[in-house]
Formats: C-alpha cells, sequence, structure tokens
C-alpha cells in the first residue's frame, strides 16, 4: 500500500510523513503563541523521528492528521492575521542551536516545510502508479 511506501531509502514512509506535518506545525503554532505571549523564550525541542515512529502514527487512520492539519492551519491563519508587522521579529531561542528565530522566518520555513514532504508524498505518489 501506498502509505507504507517510503520516498527513499531509510525514509519514513508516506503515513510517518502525513502524521509529522501536524506534529511539527503544532509544535510551530505553540512557539508562535509563546513569542507572543512571552519575552523571548526559550522554546522546549522534540524528537521527530521518535514522535513518527510512536505506534499512534501506525494506528491513526491519515484522514485525522489531516483534519488536524487543516483545522490547526485555520487557527493559525487567524494568528498571523492578527499580528502587528513589528510582531514577525520577535523571536524564541532555539536551545540545541543556541540561535534565535524570528516569527516571520518561522512562518517562512513552514510554508516550505509543507511543500517539502508534500513533494515526498507526490515521489511516493509517482514510483507506486503503474
Amino acid at each position: 500500500e501506498q502509505l507504507d511506501t517510503t520516498y527513499r531509502p531509510g525514509g519514513w514512509n508516506a503515513r510517518q510523513v502525513i502524521h509529522h506535518v501536524p506534529d511539527s506545525h503544532l509544535q510551530a503554532y505553540s512557539r508562535f503563541k509563546l513569542v507572543l505571549t512571552e519575552e523571548s523564550p526559550t522554546i522546549k525541542p522534540y524528537h521527530e523521528d521518535r514522535w513518527a515512529s510512536l505506534e499512534d502514527t501506525f494506528q491513526t487512520p491519515v484522514e485525522i492528521s489531516l483534519n488536524l492539519l487543516e483545522a490547526l492551519h485555520y487557527r493559525w491563519v487567524k494568528l498571523l492575521e492578527s499580528m502587528a508587522v513589528d510582531d514577525f521579529d520577535l523571536y524564541y531561542i532555539h536551545p540545541e542551536y543556541g540561535k534565535k528565530y524570528a516569527l516571520g522566518a518561522v512562518c517562512k520555513l513552514y510554508a516550505w516545510h509543507g511543500k517539502h514532504h508534500l513533494a515526498h508524498l507526490s515521489l511516493i505518489k509517482n514510483s507506486t502508479q503503474v
């Protein structure tokens, strides 16, 4: 089945990619809220490979994560629309990298992130078509 196909040897399968995107975007959305309510917070990193290997990834229908992603993006857009231009210069600190990440740059990163993983899913789709 396509959901169990990886986009490259040793890579995640389609199911893991689909569940990863809302996991990751939830982290980013939460970080936006932290930055907007705290002063230059240090965020808590997470281990995306470990998250992608948890049993819920394999037991949950992908439609659940697709619905979650749609709802999350709706909320995130509402938050983005409410932000002042200067808010996009606010930042959080990532302790693993010792870097500051401004919300404007993070917004661009996650716009790319979704497209990046959509390309992985396209590779899987194209490789499994007869």
